[in-house]
């Protein structure tokens, strides 16, 4: 029955790589004995309630074989249907050509940039001895108890995140992450001893992970593989399985050409024999069907599960109403009105000149104190991103409870556990790091708006202005890049009334990720009305406002002191400005046309006013119109003659302003 079950895979995986003339059949036939030991006998999971919230959780990090994936939720009961497979890679599928997150048919995680999908899968085991540490008693009522499984290639141990997230969590002893590691030997370009040449187990065990050794076609083997893995549960286990990719391809067996293209017809055929599958394409004996069907194991480990939770409720009414919440993701019901409260405070404040990063800290103060579901961290920065609240304990290895993550120099990795730590439920993260080094991150960042995760990344020292440091640290075209990735909303705020608005719409959103952009140096606080700091969620709004203006002057940032400025000159001059505010472009450029034209008038010249690249203004300027930017890289100076340099002064924007309306 082993041989069989194993089979249905490879042979779903082969007709459906088949059928779309395009895929990735090797992986699934060489991995298909170690999904078989996995999902058969060890996976708790239920395929009629994929959301249960104890399940384990599996991440194909080699997302690249997708197809074995798919094959094991349709035969395990997942809502795939038969045809759904039959529709690989298709348009509007249920089965793109990598995994996309979609919790309904069983899928975790995207993956398929290598390396991230384990990255993810470190976040959620971290994730899991976070929350078990807070809510299990130890006394037979742990309401958080499962593991993190993930299947990986060369290809995620080549690149660098691998070594970020596996050094992480072996410093973190997480014994509930178990990694399965298709070691096959051949990536895209042939056999990989040509260019990767490590010692994978030494590499591993001097994380401090426990590493095993197994045939990858042994599936009894592989079960005692499993059980080692879940009984050391001080140290995350890598178990390094042999395999042959394309296994049963009497011609293609073990080489690149079975990694990413179909068989062909001739092959698929021979593979049939060779393999003794007499089936049709996409067809699945009865027999096999009702092996593999996992709906009600599933559902009687979730119902044990709901028994382990009405005890909880009764013996700890206040630990399971806070959970409850955290895994519905909701917000509490006063926080609304906290917050209004918590403005106002701001407002009333003294010493409210301070740099947006300090400001950032100020709000934190607050948020941390409200939402224990809020883990913050930073890349080795904690003191110049103000990561570190006065509600926050450090997590530390022996000490998980804590709700501040020390991530070392490990931006990418932060980025990618914080996406598993999102995607596994019950914890609201957060990450900073200088915005110029976004870029070592980027491909994380971009992944959490394509899934759609409210994820929250804090960048400080935004421009110029950071000074001394010079232009390998001065970010230019980094918010462009942040702007233009669909599904972000950036955030540069002027003060600290912007940066906590900026602070509840990422803490508050749903399918959003959001990044706020933060500065070193000290800006001044921004005079406002109640209306007008009810408008700031909207990305951008007037300051001020002259009905018969000549010029709409438009900033973000540490230049909207700049504008206000400016303004009052060159109304000595007999000229009026309308001064807009603009904190958020993503998410202006999202209202309707009427409140855009409300505060950005289209028929007057417009001046942007920002120390990064002009780019990202070309949505709402006319060939017309100025922006003062950068277009250059910085220099090491202080801060304020850099800004003089570049020409971010008042009398440069008056000047700029002059001409505008003189045109």
């Amino acid at each position: 029955m082993h041989k069989h079950l194993a089979n249905s895979i490879r042979f779903l995986s082969i007709d459906a790589v088949q059928a779309a003339k395009c895929g990735h059949p090797g992986m699934p036939m060489g991995m298909a004995d170690i999904a078989v030991a996995l999902w058969k006998y060890n996976l708790k999971h239920n395929p009629k309630n994929p959301h249960w919230f104890n399940r384990d959780r599996f991440v194909l990090s080699n997302g690249h074989g997708s197809m074995l994936l798919y094959s094991l939720l349709h035969l395990t009961g997942y809502n795939l249907s038969i045809e759904d497979l039959k529709n690989f890679r298709q348009l509007g599928s249920k089965t793109p050509g990598h995994p996309e997150l979609d919790l309904e048919i069983g899928v975790e995680t995207t993956t398929g940039p290598l390396g991230q999908g384990l990255g993810n899968a470190v976040g959620m085991a971290l994730a899991e001895k976070m929350l078990a540490s807070r809510f299990n008693k130890g006394d037979g009522l742990d309401p958080i108890d499962h593991y993190t499984y993930t299947f990986l290639g060369d290809g995620c141990l080549m690149e660098g995140i691998s070594h970020e997230v596996c050094s992480f969590a072996g410093t973190h002893g997480l014994g509930k992450l178990i990694c399965f590691y298709d070691q096959n030997g051949i990536s895209i370009d042939g056999e990989i001893s040509n260019w990767f040449t490590d010692n994978t187990v030494q590499r591993f065990k001097s994380y401090g992970w426990q590493v095993l050794e197994v045939d990858g076609h042994n599936i009894e083997k592989l079960n005692l593989s499993i059980l080692s893995a879940r009984a050391e549960l001080t140290k995350p286990t890598l178990i390094c399985c042999k395999t042959t990719i394309g296994f049963g391809s009497p011609n293609k067996a073990g080489t690149s050409g079975v990694h990413g293209s179909p068989l062909g017809e001739d092959e698929v055929e021979v593979t049939r024999k060779e393999l003794g599958w007499s089936h049709k394409p996409f067809e699945i004996p009865e027999k096999i069907r009702a092996e593999w069907n996992h709906c009600e194991a599933g559902d009687a480990s979730n119902s044990q599960w709901n028994d382990v939770m009405a005890l909880y409720s009764e013996d700890y009414p206040i630990e399971h109403a806070l959970l409850q919440r955290l895994i519905a993701n909701e917000i509490p019901e006063d926080f609304t009105q906290s917050f209004e409260a918590f403005l106002e405070e701001l407002q009333a404040g003294e010493n409210k000149d301070v740099a947006t990063r300090k400001a950032s800290e100020v709000c934190l103060n607050f948020f941390c104190k409200q939402l224990p579901e809020l883990v913050g961290g930073s890349a080795d920065l904690t003191g110049s991103n103000n990561t570190f609240s006065s509600a926050s304990t450090a997590m530390l290895p022996e000490n998980p409870q804590g709700n501040h993550i020390f991530y070392g120099v490990r931006e990418f990795g932060m980025t990618a556990m914080m996406n598993g730590m999102v995607l596994h439920g019950g914890i609201k993260p957060y990450g900073g790091t200088f915005l110029v080094f976004m870029d070592y991150a980027r491909n994380a960042v971009r992944l959490a708006a394509l899934m759609e995760i409210p994820n929250i990344f804090l960048y400080t020292h935004d421009s110029i202005g950071l000074g001394e440091d010079g232009p390998t640290h001065q970010p230019i075209e980094h918010l462009v890049t942040l702007r233009a990735t669909p599904n972000l909303n950036n955030w540069r705020p002027a003060d600290v009334i912007e940066t906590a608005v900026g602070w509840k719409e990422a803490i508050t959103s749903i399918n959003t990720p959001h990044s706020l952009i933060l500065s070193r140096q000290t800006l001044p606080y921004v005079q406002r009305t109640k209306e007008q700091i009810d408008l700031i969620d909207k990305g951008g709004y007037l300051l001020s406002y002259n009905e018969d203006a000549d010029i709409t002057l438009i900033a973000s940032g540490s230049e909207v002191q700049l504008i206000i400025a400016a303004a009052k000159s060159i109304q000595k001059d007999g000229f009026k400005a309308n001064v807009v505010s603009m904190p958020c472009l993503d998410k202006f450029y999202s209202q309707d046309q009427i409140y855009r034209d409300g505060v950005v008038a289209p028929n007057i010249p417009k001046l942007v006013v920002e120390a990064l690249h002009p780019d990202s203004w070309k949505g709402l300027i006319n060939l017309n119109d100025t922006v003062i930017g950068m277009e250059t890289f910085g220099a090491s100076a202080p801060g304020n003659k850099l800004m003089i340099k570049f020409g971010f002064t008042e009398e440069n924007v008056v000047a700029e302003a002059k001409k505008l309306i003189k045109k």
